[in-house]
C-alpha cells in the first residue's frame, strides 16, 4: 500500500545505502554521516549479499548506534532493489541517498533540509568532489546550477545520486526505477516529468570516490544507458535522443577536462 505524507516522521532524514562488499569504505562513510551536524537522521543500510566483511562491520556499528537499521536481501538483486528496499523501511520525510563507498561533508544534510523548507521544494542536490581510495583530492568541485528542471537534465547528468535527498511529502512514496544501469537517472527525469525542478547546492558537500574505475568505459555505458532510458522509458524519438547525447557528451568533457 503506498503511503501517505502523513505516515513520514516529520523532520527525520532516512540515508539509504545499498551495501555490495565495501569494506573497504563503509567505516568512513559510516563516520561521515555520524558527523552531520543536522542530528535527526536513521541509516538504512540494505546488504546485498555481500561476500566480504561489510555486514561485521554494520552490526559493530549498530550496537552503539541506535539509528541504524540493517537488512540483509535473501539473494543478490543489485543496487536497484537494494535502494528500494530502503526506501521501504525508511520512515523518514526526507530520503538522502549515500552510496557506500562515497562520503558526506558534515553540513550537507542541514543545508539540504534548510533549502527544501525554503523553496518548499521536493528535490534537491549537490556538488560533488572526487576522491581516490585513500580520501585524496583528484578533482575539485563540478559546478551545479542553482535549479534544473527534466528538459535540462535530458542533455546533463548534473545529478550525483550521493548528493540527492527529496521530501517525501511532496514527491510521494517513490521508487528507484529498476533496470541494469543508469537507474539513478531514470529515477530523476521521473521524479521532474511534473515541471517541478531540482534545487541545487553549489558546493562539493560529496566525496565521490572514483577508485579503481575507468571513466572513459564509464562513459561508454553511460551512452548507452541514457539512449535506452530516454528511447523506451521517456518515449522520445531517436532524433531527439540522439541530440540529447551530442550535448551529454560535450557537457562531459566540460566537466571533467576543464
Amino acid at each position: 500500500m503506498e503511503r501517505q505524507p502523513t505516515d513520514y516522521i516529520q523532520g527525520l532524514v532516512s540515508v539509504i545505502t545499498p551495501v555490495y562488499n565495501c569494506e573497504k569504505y563503509i567505516d568512513r562513510t559510516l563516520q561521515s554521516v555520524f558527523a552531520q551536524t543536522y542530528k535527526n537522521i536513521e541509516i538504512v543500510l540494505v546488504d546485498d549479499q555481500s561476500t566480504d566483511g561489510s555486514a561485521e562491520i554494520i552490526k559493530r556499528y549498530q550496537e552503539k548506534h541506535p539509528e541504524i537499521v540493517y537488512f540483509l536481501q535473501p539473494k543478490n538483486m543489485g543496487a536497484g532493489h537494494a535502494r528500494n528496499r530502503a526506501l521501504e523501511l525508511a520512515k523518514g520525510q526526507y530520503v538522502a541517498f549515500l552510496d557506500a563507498d562515497d562520503m558526506w561533508k558534515p553540513e550537507k544534510i542541514q543545508k539540504q533540509v534548510d533549502l527544501l523548507r525554503d523553496k518548499n521544494g521536493g528535490f534537491c542536490f549537490t556538488a560533488i568532489e572526487m576522491i581516490d581510495g585513500d580520501d585524496k583530492l583528484i578533482k575539485g568541485k563540478r559546478p551545479v546550477r542553482e535549479s534544473i528542471d527534466y528538459k535540462f537534465l535530458l542533455s546533463n547528468t548534473m545529478i550525483p545520486t550521493s548528493g540527492v535527498m527529496v521530501d517525501r511529502t511532496i514527491k510521494g512514496d517513490f521508487r528507484m526505477h529498476i533496470r541494469r544501469g543508469g537507474q539513478d537517472y531514470a529515477t530523476w527525469l521521473r521524479l521532474l516529468r511534473d515541471g517541478s525542478k531540482a534545487y541545487g547546492i553549489d558546493e562539493a558537500l560529496v566525496g565521490y570516490r572514483i577508485d579503481g574505475q575507468s571513466l572513459s568505459s564509464n562513459k561508454m555505458k553511460s551512452i548507452r544507458q541514457i539512449w535506452e532510458i530516454q528511447t523506451q522509458d521517456e518515449g522520445i524519438g531517436k532524433f531527439a535522443a540522439g541530440w540529447h547525447i551530442v550535448r551529454w557528451c560535450w557537457n562531459s568533457v566540460k566537466k571533467y577536462l576543464f
